[in-house]
């Protein structure tokens, strides 16, 4: 029997779908995507779905129930927008343990409503059961796109450049602040507990962006303001490198991104330091960051560069020239390599 371990996440993922049949007429994408793409109607509807466990996804230790709702359902919209889609519905289902109470429930919902209605989108419906492993979130998004906004993650091609939206990295630090908080609070004296409490200051911003990540709506906005069209699309949920090496291998190319030009917010930078973590592997491989990652052609060049919040970080190539990063002053060059969940 081969352990999961022994292939990872993405190889597994590959393995489990790899030739699965198209028998619709109305399936237009299938696996290998942000969403699947269906045609109903002569409309493009985008799905897309995800599951978060409690010891998996998200610890309730520092996790508030609000902010919870809010990030599940965040996760499911930003994936709609990384298709070139707007979210319209939203189904979420629950399984609760005894621990859980109705009060709680209350503030996952309002946190769920509050994504929903700041994106556009409708709760529509999900289920509910009982569960003797802990809190289970499972959603699924639908969204709308009409032919020329569906944007899929094989369309990249040789020179096109490669973008990002806003900053990297900031997640995972704030994951890394809250974790390491939790330890101090678990060697706490019972008695000491009021002396213990955690001090963030000056890193709010890296707390925000792991607690309560907001899709980027607004890029996709002014991409279709300056008429740029992106030839390829993903949202960073897993880091940088494993993203950008899901578009390298859909579109068949390879790729070059320069270490300088990776965009990271001052609190980042700062945190990595005093965790003693090198701040562009944070970047590369973090992930949560729902930023989006894109591919467009040389000649949206000057466009690109008048949209606030989006960096050129580096360019396609053929595929025979591999996937690498070029480190500070291109003094070398470094293979990419996905991370992903191992068990």
């Amino acid at each position: 029997m081969t352990p999961i371990s022994d292939l990872g996440e993405f190889a597994l993922i590959r393995r489990l779908t790899d030739a699965l049949p198209i028998r619709n007429a109305s399936t237009v994408k299938g696996v290998g995507d942000d969403c699947a793409v269906l045609k109903y109607n002569g409309s493009n509807v985008l799905t897309t779905t995800d599951m978060l466990l409690e010891g998996v996804h998200f610890d309730l230790v520092y996790t508030p129930l609000k902010h919870l709702g809010y990030k599940a359902a965040a996760v499911n919209i930003s994936d709609i927008l990384a298709c070139g889609g707007t979210p319209r519905q939203l189904l979420v289902s629950v399984a609760v343990d005894r621990r859980i109470s109705v009060e709680s429930l209350d503030e996952l919902y309002a946190g769920l409503r509050l994504c929903c209605d700041h994106y556009g989108a409708d709760l529509v419906g999900g289920d509910t059961s009982s569960s003797l492993t802990g809190l289970t979130l499972s959603l699924t998004a639908l969204g709308e796109a009409a032919d020329e906004e569906v944007v899929y993650r094989s369309g990249a091609k040789e020179n096109d450049l490669i973008c990002v939206s806003g900053n990297l990295g900031a997640a995972y630090l704030g994951l890394q602040l809250l974790e390491r908080e939790k330890r101090v609070f678990a060697g706490t004296k019972q008695s000491d507990e009021t002396a213990a409490q955690p001090d963030f200051s000056g890193y709010e911003y890296l707390l925000e962006r792991f607690l309560k990540p907001e899709p980027r709506a607004d890029i996709l906005q002014r991409l279709r303001e300056a008429d740029v069209h992106p030839t390829a699309m993903i949202d960073i949920s897993d880091g940088l490198s494993s993203e950008l090496l899901h578009i390298c291998r859909e579109s068949g190319c390879g790729c070059r991104i320069y270490e300088e030009r990776l965009p990271i917010d001052y609190q980042t930078a700062k945190c990595a330091e005093e965790f003693n973590l090198n701040v562009s592997t944070c970047a590369l491989n973090g992930g949560e960051d729902y930023e989006l990652l894109f591919t467009v052609p040389l000649s949206s060049h000057e466009r690109i560069q008048e949209i606030d919040d989006v960096r050129i970080i580096g360019h396609i190539t053929r595929p025979d020239l591999g996937t690498r990063l070029i480190t500070r002053g291109e003094a070398d060059e470094v293979e990419l390599k996905a991370q992903g969940w191992k068990l």
